[in-house]
């Protein structure tokens, strides 16, 4: 399946918790870290699952940095 993939900039302290929180949502998205050093990770959406993923980015927005880039 094809998947679309997000890069976001994040508060590095957070890059498991994002991992916990999308593993949660199972099937989802697929957070993989770009570049720890850089805050960098990328997210693997599933094509009918976008509007989804964005709820839970703008969700966490709210709280800590989760810029896309």
């Amino acid at each position: 399946m094809k998947t679309i993939q997000k890069k976001y900039r994040v508060d590095r302290k957070k890059i498991g918790f994002i991992k916990f929180i999308f593993e949660a949502y199972e099937g989802i998205a697929v957070v993989s870290t770009v570049d720890a050093k850089k805050n960098l990770v990328m997210l693997s959406i599933s094509p009918d699952l976008v509007k989804e993923s964005d709820i839970i980015v703008n969700d966490l927005k709210k709280d800590f940095l989760f810029d896309e880039v």
